[in-house]
């Protein structure tokens, strides 16, 4: 009988298999014939778990190491029947019409050589009785509950998958965790297969330990970190009661400070006899800068290329400065006159009153040209940005601006003062290309403008849903609508970038970048106080890297009341997506449905991401 291996365990293992896994000599071609004696989803499981079929296009390394590949197999056939509940199956693997678990790894073989894989898998074994000793009473606190193993099918009557013990094991391990057992383990298992019945007798017994609290956190590895610091942002508490949740939390703290390349903590082996339990957290730093390019294009707005370059660590406590640079509006023929340019600087410092806190400073001008208006402009900020969960963050603060503008009310400075905050729930399952959940954001900016002495407000909300379909998520319904209100003196005393815009690649594809406003009956456009926008894109993949995208966008702007139907500027295209492990690469075509003079008749957008 040839090795297997079962609930970790490696049976029978013949160390001649590790010898010849050594052994380098010339390629041994095969050919596979494979037969299963049973059809559905347990053949597939068979097929997939044989190397020698998987590979058999590629020549083994001699014969020792196809022996060796076929004693695998052995292994990995018996493991795949054992997790989906099958404990009677039989495996043969012949070698050129001998059974490979009784070849000698020096053997001579022809080449190719003929390979025979029978299996049968016999009856589906269900379990009789199933128990768990010691087993954590449940709780009622939704952050401590752990859904107990009759939920994921270890129970009488179910189909007895290895993999289903496996994972009752992990649950009562962790139910007891939750509670502040930090060395919980499994002390025994006990199973029993009844080949006369068919059926399987599973006894799981755990060991909770002793209930404990944190103890205190030794940081090691720091170069240029200040190792208090470090221990202070993890957020752990000594005398805290132990929680696993608690131990995640900490780890994404780490994370979020991005200064280092490795962050793991390590619990100490026992629990000190006060209760404590120490823990140990090695790092490793990552280099002090880091540079980074980018660019984007679309037929109406021209090229845009954009670099960064970030310190990190520049005082010891994870403090960040990052300078941006961006040129914008790059068309041909060029005119450097109607470039946009950007250049800011933003200053992070983590640990800001918490551990979840942290201060932002930036400044920053531009000189950016819209269809609408031009802008010359800096700005100053200062603020807070909080993080409440894994979804939900927040931020506020103060901002201060100088700016020029030349529109259709003339070239007008404006000095404003006011104050920014946002809310932010992301519950999407990737930031970059998701497939399913909810983005919502909102904002609310009060502000007060000294060269016309007037005051207002800003406020806008935004909501994006998915809805992945298929396997694999093939097909994503995405859906996307956002509003805008502002509140202030006429439009002709309010700065234009406190104004509502609409149009572009994050906005209204088929139409210039806010390039849709309020009409003024003569033919110019401005600004509006109220916006409203949406977009529905069906996403597909042809292949695992390559989809495709249909989309309709639409969106207007209102001045002091809502406009009609009519007025609602629609775009719809095409799009190509290449899907990288950074994210899909994104080319749309979109033309303007109702479009108005000076619209232009398509769009193309090149970029990095989804569309929203």
């Amino acid at each position: 009988m040839a090795a297997f291996e079962f609930f970790g365990i490696k049976l029978f293992e013949d160390q001649s298999e590790k010898d010849a896994e050594a052994v380098i000599t010339d390629p041994q071609k095969y050919s596979v014939d494979f037969s299963v004696g049973a059809t559905g989803a347990i053949e597939n499981v068979v097929r997939n778990a044989s190397a020698l079929l998987a590979d058999q296009g590629e020549p083994a390394s001699g014969a020792a190491g196809l022996l060796a590949k076929a004693r695998g197999d052995y292994r990995r056939i018996v493991a795949a029947l054992y997790n989906e509940g099958y404990y009677g199956g039989t495996v043969s693997i012949r070698v050129g019409g001998a059974e490979a678990a009784n070849l000698a790894s020096d053997v001579k073989l022809p080449d190719p050589v003929a390979v025979t894989i029978t299996v049968v898998p016999g009856p589906e074994f269900r379990f009789n009785r199933v128990t768990v000793v010691n087993q954590a009473v449940e709780v009622s606190d939704p952050a401590d509950y752990v859904d107990p193993p009759s939920k994921i099918g270890f129970g009488s009557g179910e189909i007895a998958k290895s993999s289903v013990i496996l994972r009752a094991e992990q649950l009562a391990i962790e139910a007891w965790r939750q509670q502040g057992y930090p060395k919980a383990s499994i002390a025994s298992r006990d199973v029993v297969a009844d080949h006369a019945s068919n059926t399987v007798d599973a006894t799981i017994t755990v060991s909770p330990g002793r209930k404990a609290a944190f103890g205190d956190v030794t940081v090691s590895g720091t170069e240029n970190m200040n190792p208090d610091f470090v221990r202070q942002q993890t957020g752990l508490t000594v005398g805290e009661e132990y929680d696993p949740d608690e131990l995640a939390l900490a780890q994404k703290r780490l994370d979020r400070l991005e200064v280092f390349r490795a962050a793991r903590l390590e619990a100490a082996e026992s629990i000190g006899a006060d209760g404590l339990l120490p823990y140990q957290l090695i790092v490793q730093e990552l280099p002090g800068r880091r540079f980074g390019v980018g660019a984007n294009y679309s037929t109406i707005d021209g090229l845009g290329l954009e670099a960064y370059h970030l310190w990190r660590n520049l005082f010891g406590q994870a403090e960040r400065l990052r300078l941006d640079a961006r040129v914008a509006s790059i068309a041909w023929p060029i005119d450097t006159e109607q470039f946009d340019y950007f250049f800011g600087g933003t200053f992070t410092k983590p640990g800001i009153f918490t551990p979840d806190t942290d201060l932002i400073a930036a400044v920053s001008a531009e000189r950016t040209i819209y269809p609408t208006y031009t802008e010359t402009s800096a700005e100053a900020k200062i603020g807070l940005s909080h993080v409440f969960s894994d979804q939900l963050t927040g931020s506020g603060g103060f901002t201060f601006e100088r700016n020029r503008f030349d529109d259709v009310f003339g070239t007008r400075d404006f000095t404003t003062a006011g104050l920014y905050s946002g809310l932010i729930y992301d519950g999407r399952d990737d930031k970059v290309n998701a497939t399913e959940g909810l983005y919502l954001a909102a904002t609310i900016d009060p502000f007060y403008e000294f060269t016309y002495g007037n005051a207002g407000v800003q406020a806008t909300a935004e909501a994006r849903t998915y809805f992945g379909m298929g396997d694999d998520d093939q097909v994503v319904l995405a859906g996307r609508l956002k509003a805008g209100l502002l509140l202030g003196p006429d439009l002709a005393e309010i700065p234009p970038d406190r104004l509502f815009f609409a149009g572009g690649g994050g906005s209204v594809r088929g139409y210039g970048f806010k390039s849709i406003g309020v009409d003024d009956g003569s033919g110019n456009v401005t600004g509006g106080r109220y916006l409203l926008e949406g977009s529905v894109e069906a996403r597909v993949k042809v292949t695992q890297d390559i989809g495709v995208v249909g989309f309709v966008d639409g969106g207007y702007v209102a001045a002091d009341t809502f406009p009609g139907i009519d007025d609602l500027r629609i775009g719809a295209g095409l799009g190509v997506r290449y899907y990288t492990g950074l994210g899909p690469l994104r080319a749309d075509i979109a033309i303007p449905l109702n479009k108005k003079a000076g619209d232009p008749d398509y769009a193309i957008y090149v970029g990095i991401g989804q569309a929203f």
